[in-house]
């Protein structure tokens, strides 16, 4: 057990040593998972556009499935990094056990309620009855894998927490070699076409998820925490999550409906929306890297008991998310006749696609400053501020996205519609941090 840390002047050069050094692993890690999907969106794309549209709206399920539960990794981070803060890590790690535990419950129990429901929910998202098969196929197998995806998520809050960003990297990195492996031989060597790609998923989520836990039990171990189930804890861990299970409801609302209206438009436009959907999480999870040394970095602050170095991390950290924004919109912009022949060479996605790539470039400015708030009032514990201020984007993001194919727009007034959204969280979180409520002191919150 390690004694509780001394607050230190805090200075702009301090704060960018300590960001980089959390957030340089961070992004590694962080762009290895959305190349999951862009790995098999390149391999699957080349078997055709029905197969690819099939991908896209069995991804957008499959993601919705596991990202609702995205709390398991970031409640586990603020609450594990406070307890750092307090010097106390063996409740720390006792905590993260307890995240695990719930981590495996809730994904058998939704991997049960996948399998049987699979071909109803590919047809709520409007898929047409020839992409229908192949996004039912890629559903019902990867659903398999849930249980691992949530432990992997729970298991990586507990290292971050702990002030660890280079293990998930090495995990991350392992596991997308393993599932780019696995899809191409499976998909082309075995002849599975998408079921290949699914199967090379499952099996390399279940890897990473036995790489995790080989080490977070030795730290348990060494810092004499129990393995054990605990059902308090596990309650606790639930009504922590509560309020972020509701944030992140909410931002995958928004998701869905964006590929709900893709749908509506056309195979070809849900082609290039699959397409869009998987840089933009590309580029937000480079961006989030900044956001996920924020929580570990304001959780071990607001525990030390420096609110203001918190606040002034906080400050640092949004003008990384600027820059970083907007130098990933240049790159992305000028990238773009690079980056479509990747996916397709369907004539009619390159042409929806190409000019849909200009507007998500030039939204990552505002999509830098969204992330990092969204890190910080995670990393405080702020879950309540989160949830509410989520299902006030929602609300204004739902009427303009449907009415999209009403007025006869396409894909890039949805795209339009996706940045309105990005510029409402910016509103809402900018109001929070500088009303300066969110940093609150203590182990706990």
């Amino acid at each position: 057990m390690t004694q509780a840390l001394e607050p230190r002047k805090a200075t702009p050069r301090r704060h960018d040593r300590e960001i980089l050094a959390l957030a340089v692993p961070a992004f590694g890690a962080l762009v290895a998972e959305p190349l999951f999907v862009l790995a098999d969106s390149a391999i699957v794309g080349h078997l055709g556009t029905p197969q690819l549209a099939g991908l896209g709206i069995a991804a957008a399920l499959l993601t919705t499935a596991v990202s609702v539960f995205v709390f398991l990794a970031y409640a586990t981070t603020a609450a594990v990094s406070r307890r750092v803060g307090a010097g106390d890590l063996k409740a720390a790690i006792r905590q993260g056990m307890d995240g695990i535990w719930l981590a495996l419950l809730l994904g058998a129990a939704v991997a049960a309620a996948v399998l049987p429901t699979a071909p109803r929910l590919v047809s709520l998202l409007g898929a047409s009855d020839t992409v229908a098969p192949y996004a039912t196929t890629y559903l019902r197998i990867s659903a398999l894998g849930i249980p691992a995806m949530l432990m992997v998520l729970a298991a990586t809050g507990v290292i971050r927490g702990l002030q660890d960003t280079r293990t998930p990297l090495y995990v991350a990195v392992g596991g997308f070699a393993l599932n780019a492996g696995l899809n191409a031989a499976l998909v082309y060597g075995a002849g599975l076409g998408i079921a290949g790609s699914a199967w090379g998923t499952v099996l390399a989520q279940f890897a990473m998820a036995g790489a995790y836990l080989v080490v977070v039990v030795r730290g348990a171990r060494r810092h004499g925490a129990s393995l054990r189930p605990d059902a308090a804890g596990i309650r606790a861990c639930a009504q922590a999550g509560a309020p972020l299970l509701v944030r992140t409801l909410s931002l995958r609302a928004v998701l869905m409906i964006a590929t709900f209206v893709a749908a509506r438009l056309g195979d070809a436009d849900v082609a290039a929306h699959q397409i869009l959907l998987s840089l933009w999480s590309l580029l937000a999870f480079a961006l989030d890297a900044i956001a996920i040394a924020g929580q570990a970095i304001i959780g071990r602050y607001l525990g030390a008991g420096d609110t203001d170095g918190a606040k002034a991390v906080c400050r640092r950290m949004v003008q990384w998310g600027i820059v970083s924004g907007t130098v990933l919109g240049l790159l992305l912009a000028a990238a773009r006749p690079l980056i479509v022949p990747l996916f397709t060479t369907d004539p009619a996605v390159e042409e929806a696609l190409l000019p849909a790539l200009l507007v998500v470039a030039a939204s990552q400015p505002v999509a830098g400053i969204v992330f990092v708030l969204d890190g910080v009032l995670m990393g405080a514990g702020d879950g309540r501020y989160l949830a509410w201020a989520m299902l006030a984007t929602l609300a204004v993001f739902a009427p303009a996205a449907l009415l999209v194919p009403v007025l006869g727009g396409g894909l890039i007034t949805l795209w339009m519609a996706m940045t309105l959204m990005m510029l409402v969280r910016m509103a809402t979180l900018q109001l929070r941090t500088r009303s300066g409520r969110w940093a609150v002191a203590g182990a706990t919150r």
